[in-house]
C-alpha cells in the first residue's frame, strides 16, 4: 500500500472512555493490519480501531503462566501452535479482528496462521478479564467467538477468582463445562490436558516444575 494511503495512527482510547463520534478513525481491516505494528495492542471492530488498556500485574502473571504451560504442553505433544497477545485473530469475513490474550491453533488448522494474523478461528481462546474488559469478554467476544467457530473459550477473572470453561456444542452454541469433583478441567482441543482451577490464582499457583511433572512432561 502506498505510504499516502496508510491512515495516521489514531489517538489512544479504551473501552472505559469512549471517544466522541468525530474522533473515531475508520479503516478497512487490511488498512488496520498495515497500520498496526507488532507492539500495537488494539482490535478492529466495524471499521473502528479500539486500542486496549495496559494489563495489570495479576493479569500479566496469569498470562505468563498460561502461555508457558500451554506452549510447553503443545510442543511436547506436537499438537499445534500457541500465540500470545498482541496477535490478531479474525474468525470470519463479517466479524471483528480481535486480539485474544492467548490462543491455540491445532496442527490441522495451522494453515490459518499468516504472517500478521490468524485467518479463521483458533481452536482455543483464553481471555483474562480486567475491570474494563469484563463486559466485552463476556458479551461481544463470547458471541463472536461462538459464531466464528472457536471450539473452546476460557474466561478467567483473577480479581473475582472465577474461571469459566466453554466448549462449542454440535448445535454451534457454547456449553459451560465445569471441573470434575476433584477440581480438574479437561480440555477437548488439547488432548490429555487438564488443569486445576486453583492453579490460576496467585496464592495457590504451583511451580512450573510441579505442573510439568503432573502432566508427565518431565
Amino acid at each position: 500500500m502506498p505510504e499516502a494511503l496508510v491512515p495516521e495512527r489514531p489517538a489512544v482510547w479504551t473501552h472505559a472512555v469512549q471517544p466522541t463520534e468525530d474522533t473515531r478513525t475508520t479503516m478497512t481491516y487490511e488498512e488496520f493490519l498495515a497500520w498496526a505494528d507488532e507492539d500495537t495492542w488494539a482490535e478492529w471492530v466495524d471499521g473502528e480501531v479500539i486500542e486496549l488498556s495496559p494489563a495489570s500485574n495479576p493479569h500479566q502473571e496469569l498470562h505468563i503462566f498460561l502461555c508457558t504451560v500451554l506452549n510447553s504442553y503443545s510442543k511436547a505433544r506436537s499438537l499445534g501452535e500457541v500465540r500470545s497477545a498482541p496477535f490478531q485473530m479474525k474468525t470470519g469475513p463479517s466479524l471483528p479482528g480481535r486480539e485474544p490474550d492467548l490462543l491455540f491453533v491445532s496442527r490441522g488448522h495451522c494453515d490459518r496462521l499468516t504472517q500478521q494474523y490468524l485467518e479463521g478461528p483458533a481452536d482455543l481462546v483464553v481471555e483474562i478479564i480486567s475491570p474494563d474488559s469484563r463486559g466485552r469478554d463476556r458479551g461481544d467476544k463470547f458471541y463472536e467467538y461462538e459464531e466464528g467457530g472457536v471450539q473452546e473459550y476460557w474466561i478467567l477473572d483473577p480479581e473475582r477468582r472465577q474461571a469459566e470453561f466453554y466448549q462449542l456444542g454440535g448445535d454451534g452454541v457454547y456449553q459451560l463445562v465445569r471441573p470434575d469433583d476433584e477440581g480438574d478441567y479437561r480440555s477437548r482441543v488439547l488432548p490429555g490436558l487438564w488443569l486445576k482451577s486453583e492453579w490460576l490464582w496467585p496464592d495457590t499457583r504451583p511451580d512450573l516444575f510441579d505442573v510439568f511433572k503432573a502432566w508427565a512432561l518431565i
